[in-house]
């Protein structure tokens, strides 16, 4: 039996579907965060992106996201190299690193919902919405204790 795609290309040579299919659903890109400009420290909140259905952890528009999401960021290998901020579950991540997915990863489970059944993802984190922030402060009274 063949290897799966992600254990034999690197993240430049996937196809579009291919990259598309490592995203695993969990929503954790799409909490507002917080970076301490003092430290670089990154804290989770529990807003999500305007766009966000906390349901389902999906973008409601996702191919328009980066048009009306100004800081929405759009993940290309390079990207994936450089953010500091990216989940340490991110399927993106862990094969930049070097590492393998998780079990629950739909990719390796075969099922959407795995990554939801495993904690691994947004759904009962969401508290807010970015759209109920008034003043950047308010961010401040939704900040987690740890990474989701």
């Amino acid at each position: 039996m063949a290897e799966p795609f992600w254990k034999t290309k690197s993240l430049e040579e996937m196809s579009a579907s291919e990259w598309e299919s490592l995203c695993d659903g969990c929503g954790k890109c799409c909490l507002s965060k917080l970076e301490d400009e003092d430290t670089g420290e990154i804290y989770w909140t529990s807003v999500g992106c305007r766009l966000l259905d906390a349901g389902t952890c999906r973008c409601h528009d996702y191919p328009n996201r980066l048009s009306r999401v100004p800081d929405c960021v759009g993940l290309t290998p390079k990207v994936v190299r450089e953010l500091k901020w990216l989940p340490r579950t991110c399927a993106y991540k862990l094969l930049a690193e070097g590492k393998d997915l998780y079990p629950w990863h739909p990719l390796i489970s075969g099922r959407a919902d795995s990554v939801h059944e495993a904690g691994a993802s947004v759904r009962h984190v969401v508290r807010a919405s970015e759209t109920d922030m008034e003043e950047p402060e308010d961010y401040f009274d939704y900040v987690l204790d740890e990474e989701p």
